[in-house]
């Protein structure tokens, strides 16, 4: 799965780091971010190929083996970002990519690392500013976390909880394709945990609001960071309970169906809990 990089290993803990010349920069805007890449390579830009301006922010992110990863955030005057950032960076060779670009299998720590970024991307920029009282946050220079100056508030990274559900029927999978979003590939039911709920009550609460069934036995498997939605995934199998009627919630999905254990659909790159799940399944090695 993508955050399978051994034997290169993810340090993710804060520390208040100088920016050197061969550190790697993370520039991302909105769903995109700045990268050199082919089908089998990506780059992302060193501080030595960044241009001197104070309008880019770095802040330390983590590190891979030695390799030191910062966020560089763009700051927010409208002379800076009107037109094309692109011409503003402008670092040959790279350009704004969709992070889709991550699921690509053959980038490997890399694509952990620029998905990981992005999370934290969203969390800074989501914190810039108090939300209790509107104060601009100050970083901690001992750990990732922000503090508001006037009111005391702290914030650490958030981590919504998430499941799979591989939902079995005997020799059979269900399966699904969401009704919006840009994955149109087949994935399994899913949701993330309300306010109050264990993971197994979330199980059967989204089994039963997008397709209808009940579900029995339900049994871990394996979890997963999954920073392109900003969550850890849980992954579970779970047999249907008593009727196989599909009723299906048209607002989250355009396809639930049952498939034959052979039919299961496999052989792309997998680096999500969904396609190992449905590996396992189609192998019989659960």
């Amino acid at each position: 799965m993508i955050q399978d990089i051994l034997p290169k290993v993810l340090n993710n803990q804060y520390f208040k780091k100088n920016i050197t010349a061969d550190s790697t920069v993370l520039i991302y805007e909105q769903d995109n971010v700045y990268v050199m890449s082919d089908d089998d390579n990506i780059q992302f830009p060193k501080y030595s190929d960044m241009p001197t301006t104070n309008k880019i922010q770095y802040i330390y992110l983590f590190s891979v083996d030695q390799e030191m990863f910062f966020l560089g955030l763009l700051d927010d005057d409208i002379s800076w970002k009107q037109n094309s950032m692109l011409d503003k960076l402008n670092v040959k060779g790279y350009s704004f990519e969709n992070i889709r670009i991550f699921r690509n299998p053959q980038y490997g720590y890399l694509a952990f690392a620029g998905i990981t970024g992005y999370q934290l991307y969203g969390w800074y920029l989501d914190n810039m500013y108090c939300g209790r009282c509107r104060e601009t946050m100050i970083h901690s220079d001992t750990e990732r976390m922000v503090q508001c100056p006037k009111c005391g508030n702290i914030v650490y990274p958030k981590i919504s909880p998430a499941v799979i559900v591989g939902i079995t029927n005997g020799n059979k999978l269900l399966m699904t394709k969401y009704a919006n979003g840009d994955y149109k590939r087949y994935a399994l039911v899913a949701g993330f945990t309300e306010i109050g709920e264990s993971m197994e009550e979330t199980v059967k609460r989204e089994v039963m609001e997008e397709v209808g069934l009940k579900v029995k036995n339900i049994t871990y498997y394996k979890s997963q960071p999954w920073s392109f939605t900003g969550c850890v995934l849980m992954g579970y199998f779970a047999e249907v309970d008593g009727d196989t009627t599909i009723r299906m919630d048209e607002n989250e999905l355009a396809v639930a169906e049952w498939f034959d254990r052979e039919e299961v659909p496999g052989g792309e790159g997998e680096i999500s809990l969904t396609r190992e799940m449905m590996r396992v399944f189609r192998e019989d090695i659960k």
